[in-house]
């Protein structure tokens, strides 16, 4: 995953300045470097590592340390406001054109993923009520337009294509299509090369004066690191782009991209990749991505993914179940779906403080996670509904028959009831300590 060779460096290095009772100059200068030859190594450019350990260092030397916060803590608060501060600060949203339609154009090299953004963006503009037009505009990539035409009836969107013509004429003729159908916004995937050369960029530029875009977006594959970096930034020189969008972030990648993009170009980052499912594609928080970072979690995205997940009277309902212990199969079949829209166990579990920085990936198989899942899925669609609703009723011959069923043996759906039993008792508990006006982690031996 991305960052976490960062993430525990910068970790190793913070714990040291924790039994410190006061920063010294030296204390200060000791970190810095530790923290210098880190960002170095996840392939932040050296002179944005250099301008934020200066930053940080003349922050932290002679600082009152605050009553409440241990010395190391005092560092790791300055280091969270800086890194904060150099990937933009704050959130930078998409801007409207007052003019339907709005016009996004997708720009970068061959490979980034501009196609499967272009489909992740207009599935996300979707669920917000729009009615996004997404055009082919990459005629030279053998198969570009069927594979634009694929994702994006996976998202649920029109795709306007008119083969391997005129980039240019394209656009212009797909603006007009959007306008005389009520279609906003449009998305132009534009063609991509291995490397930056004048034919590429002079296409663009013919695209970008002919439909005059509300916004060009670079897209960037963060798993080439500093290239990326240096693809931004040749790119806004050629083009002018109004942001940047990272792909592959839950890669091998080191992270540098995400640190030193909007320092290098001025462009801030909109929107990030975690993975390969049109639903993951986040708005880009410089804030939230600083703690991810340090290690801090991230509860406010983990709580959107809930929020995105779940809707709002299924939780209602959920809740009642539980408080009128009505909870059966059914309901936690429902519980595993939603589990599974909100992502990856493992990604969830580096969001919540106090578990992220400590999270050893080796430990979480995901794969065998997602396999006992199938299989507890599979026993439970083998049962009647009766069976889901009244759990008490499977006796020996009905577990029996829907082990045959779901192909797999009996002890397997003992197993299966086990489990059930457990979260039960859990959620059972988690409501008890809710009512109690406080609340406890009734996580025991069988929690992994």
């Amino acid at each position: 995953m991305a960052f976490e060779g960062l993430t525990e460096k910068l970790s190793q290095a913070f714990k040291k300045l924790g039994s410190h009772g006061k920063l010294s100059e030296a204390d200060v200068k000791t970190a810095m470097r530790e923290v210098r030859m880190a960002l170095l190594e996840a392939d932040v450019n050296y002179l944005v590592v250099k301008d934020f350990v200066k930053k940080v260092s003349e922050r932290a030397v002679g600082t009152e340390i605050l009553s409440s916060l241990q010395p190391g803590q005092q560092v790791i608060k300055i280091v969270n406001e800086e890194l904060t501060e150099l990937m933009g600060g704050t959130n930078a949203r998409l801007t409207y054109s007052p003019r339907v339609p709005t016009i996004y154009m997708l720009c970068g090299l061959q490979g980034a993923g501009k196609t499967t953004m272009a489909a992740k963006l207009g599935k996300m503009f979707i669920k917000q009520g729009k009615k996004p037009l997404l055009v082919a505009g990459d005629v030279y990539r053998p198969a570009a337009i069927k594979q634009l035409q694929v994702v994006g009836e996976q998202a649920g969107a029109e795709v306007f294509e008119r083969g391997q013509g005129d980039p240019v004429k394209i656009a212009e003729e797909a603006v007009e299509y959007a306008r005389y159908y009520g279609r906003d916004p449009v998305i132009i995937d534009t063609a991509g090369r291995l490397h930056i050369d004048d034919t590429l960029m002079q296409e663009l530029r013919n695209v970008r004066d002919t439909v005059k875009p509300q916004e060009i977006l670079l897209v960037v594959d963060a798993m080439t690191g500093q290239d990326a970096v240096n693809v931004s930034d040749t790119f806004n020189k050629e083009l002018g782009v109004d942001g940047v969008i990272l792909t592959k972030l839950d890669g091998d990648t080191r992270g540098g991209a995400a640190i030193s993009v909007k320092a290098v170009t001025g462009k801030p980052i909109k929107f990030c990749g975690s993975g390969e499912k049109l639903d993951d594609i986040e708005p880009f928080h410089p804030d939230r991505m600083a703690s991810r970072i340090l290690g801090m979690g991230d509860m406010l995205t983990l709580i959107e993914k809930a929020t995105t997940a779940i809707d709002e009277q299924d939780a209602a309902d959920l809740e009642k179940k539980l408080r009128s212990q009505k909870f059966d199969l059914q309901d936690y079949l429902e519980q595993m779906d939603q589990l599974k829209k909100m992502g990856g166990i493992k990604n969830m579990l580096k969001m919540i403080p106090g578990l992220a920085g400590r999270i050893n990936e080796d430990d979480i198989d995901e794969d065998k996670i997602q396999k006992a899942q199938g299989r507890s899925k599979a026993i439970i669609l083998s049962m009647t509904m009766m069976e889901r609703r009244h759990p008490d009723i499977l006796n020996a011959s009905r577990r029996r028959r829907i082990a045959a069923g779901a192909g797999t043996t009996v002890q397997e759906v003992n197993k299966l009831i086990k489990q059930f039993d457990d979260a039960k008792q859990m959620m059972k508990s988690f409501m008890g300590a809710g009512k109690r006006g406080k609340m406890r982690m009734p996580f025991g031996k069988g929690f992994r």
